[in-house]
């Protein structure tokens, strides 16, 4: 989970559809220095609040108090509608992470200056001012598809770096989901109609649409990982459906494949980052996928995967802004 040194076992608390909070083990009132459970433990925010911790800015899964006492905190949804929150003791040391983020800042600056100087070469040979000759046509344009898809891959491991030590850059504003689903689709199209996958954003335009606290760009790219995920594992003439459910506190954004599910083995794997790299010899996707759990815990989010026999989803849930609904989906499409 990153950020730090953790305990080796989390502290646990089940909140069901119906009745009372269970705690699971003693280790979670020992990490919030209570004595009991909290009246209200409705949300993570309700429950870490009462023992006295806010969220650190920067990363939203890491709470702190006054006494430099720093927690790892995040929930699961279960499937059957309940929710398991955790926490992890974290021994952070603020000048060293510093160091190491300041460290990864200028490998990330080495690495994408040479990429980015190759890419630009390479598209200026292809600008078509001057005539190639097919076999340099082709060579250049596959340095230029390979430069574009190194830079995306560097990109995604320093900010997996960055949040594996709590300083992954986000700035949250307050916004509609609607226009980056519709942003995610529109650029994963190309890949969908090359696989002859088709993809869909799939909204009931009679239902007004949750406003969240996000970094778009974060979760957009999120949202094109699930796609890319799905879409890696689709066979010709399935259908990838993406859907927002409201809900409050929670929405839930849902990229849908209909088709084939998931295998157990490949359901419980999706966001174990080192065992699928070394599972499927390559890093690209794990990776990709990964940095999208981390990128939704950092906004306070959690991430799932859920299958049945007529196909697999994977997942996100965020907080909605408490009394926020937009205008229709599709009045905000017209």
């Amino acid at each position: 989970m990153g950020a730090g040194s953790t305990a080796e076992a989390p502290g646990l608390v089940l909140v069901p559809t119906q009745g009372p909070p269970r705690l699971l083990g003693g280790l979670l009132l020992e990490h919030l220095g209570l004595q009991e459970l909290p009246a209200d433990v409705s949300s993570l925010d309700a429950l870490l609040g009462a023992a006295g911790f806010q969220r650190r800015v920067g990363d939203a899964r890491l709470w702190e108090k006054e006494d430099d006492h720093v927690l790892l905190a995040g929930e699961e949804p279960l499937g059957d509608g309940g929710r398991l929150f955790w926490t992890f003791p974290v021994a952070w040391d603020e000048a060293d992470n510093r160091r190491r983020v300041r460290y990864l800042g200028m490998a990330s600056h080495d690495l994408r200056g040479s990429l980015a100087n190759i890419r630009s070469y390479a598209a200026l040979l292809l600008n078509g001012r001057s005539p190639l000759e097919p076999k340099v046509q082709r060579g250049l344009e596959t340095i230029l598809r390979n430069a574009d898809r190194s830079l995306s891959f560097s990109q995604d491991f320093f900010d997996s770096s960055r949040a594996d030590l709590g300083s992954l850059a986000c700035e949250p504003e307050r916004q509609s989901l609607l226009p980056l689903l519709d942003a995610a689709v529109e650029r994963q199209r190309p890949a969908a109609t090359a696989a002859n996958v088709a993809l869909v954003l799939d909204l009931d335009p009679s239902e007004s649409q949750p406003e969240v606290s996000v970094d778009g760009a974060r979760i957009q790219h999120a949202l094109e990982a699930f796609i890319l995920y799905q879409l890696s594992r689709a066979q010709p003439g399935e259908v990838i459906h993406l859907r927002i459910h409201p809900g409050a506190p929670r929405v839930r954004v849902e990229v849908r494949r209909e088709g084939v599910p998931l295998s157990d083995e490949d359901a419980s794997a999706v966001f174990r980052r080192e065992e699928r790299a070394f599972r499927e010899k390559k890093l690209e996707d794990p990776l990709r996928i990964y940095l999208a759990r981390q990128e939704v815990e950092a906004h306070g989010g959690s991430v799932g995967v859920e299958t049945d026999p007529s196909g697999s989803s994977l997942f996100i849930t965020l907080t909605a802004v408490p009394g926020a609904t937009l205008a229709e989906a599709a009045a905000l499409q017209a």
